[in-house]
């Protein structure tokens, strides 16, 4: 595997982690808001 090639594999780990936060994230926001806190 080239250098290149980890790197492209490390962004897409790093965008489907980031993407799986936010959804937590947000999905906690919105039990905040529809159920009071």
């Amino acid at each position: 595997m080239t250098p290149e090639q980890q790197k492209k594999q490390n962004l897409r780990l790093a965008l489907i982690l980031a993407t799986i936060v936010a959804a937590f994230f947000i999905g906690f926001i919105v039990r905040m808001v529809y159920f009071g806190g």
